[in-house]
């Protein structure tokens, strides 16, 4: 399953931080994800698309132990983590987004932070230092795009706009330190300006070393910042590679547009 990237020979590719094996899950007669392998290397953007219901969330479910898998193997940074409470998956540094947004809707927008950043991981990871966390939490606000000091730092999260409430999530799995992040359809929802302005937060944290699966139907956006993307229908791998070569492959375009029969 090992893709190499430009000018990389075998010895100069580093070892998976992710690695799937053989996944699958059924629920009732519905199978659900079938067979499901694939590697993800430190500092690489995936993306996992597919038409509705070809089970990319239930993947990612399954990655994070929101569900346990019927058979199959997930492995971090070498160490097998199959079904695995969250919390314990949380602890080694992968952090996730859903598709329908979760916020403390009555705390302010940056007391929301307040919960990962007193994390077991994060008190680790500092020595148990943790300094000052409202004025951390506010700094991670504006990273992920909050104007500084502004009124909606400070505003219930419930009564923030969609937008926002979008970079709240990602703003929770930086504060928990990750160094995967998965994001479940963070563009869906998005206007043209948010998203042009919200693309360019996901770019640095590949810049900065970070690691980064996301789920998205917003295709343009995604292959503009993916490494490369995993195509799945009806829970089955259909495709991976690079976002031009995968959209050229019959099967993919079958299962996004049909066929004449």
């Amino acid at each position: 399953m090992e893709i190499l990237m430009n000018n990389e020979s075998p010895e100069t590719v580093p070892a998976p931080l992710l690695q799937v094996r053989e996944l699958s899950k059924s629920f009732g007669g519905v199978r659900a994800v079938v067979n499901v392998s694939f590697d993800l290397r430190p500092g690489e953007l995936l993306g996992i698309i597919g038409p509705n219901g070809s089970g990319k969330t239930t993947l990612v479910n399954l990655i994070t132990g929101f569900i346990k898998p019927d058979s199959g193997t997930v492995e971090f940074r070498g160490q097998a983590i199959t079904g695995w409470m969250p919390y314990r998956i949380a602890r080694l540094g992968i952090a996730r987004t859903f598709q329908m947004v979760r916020p403390f809707t009555e705390l302010p927008a940056f007391k929301n932070l307040i919960v990962p950043l007193y994390s077991p991981r994060v008190r680790s990871l500092s020595g148990g230092r943790y300094g000052d966390r409202d004025s951390v939490a506010k700094d991670l606000l504006e990273e992920v795009g909050f104007e500084r000091d502004s009124a909606v730092t400070y505003k219930a999260a419930g009564s923030l706009p969609h937008g926002y409430l979008k970079r709240l999530e990602l703003a929770k799995c930086l504060a928990l330190r990750a160094d995967l992040i998965i994001l479940d359809e963070l563009f869906s929802g998005l206007s043209i300006a948010e998203l042009a302005s919200i693309v360019p937060i996901i770019e640095k944290l590949i810049s900065e070393g970070k690691t980064v699966v996301m789920i998205e139907h917003r295709l343009r956006e995604l292959f503009r910042i993916a490494n490369r993307v995993l195509v799945l229908n009806f829970g089955q791998v259909i495709a991976i590679g690079k976002p031009a070569e995968v959209m050229e492959k019959d099967e993919v375009k079958h299962a996004y547009l049909g066929t004449e029969d």
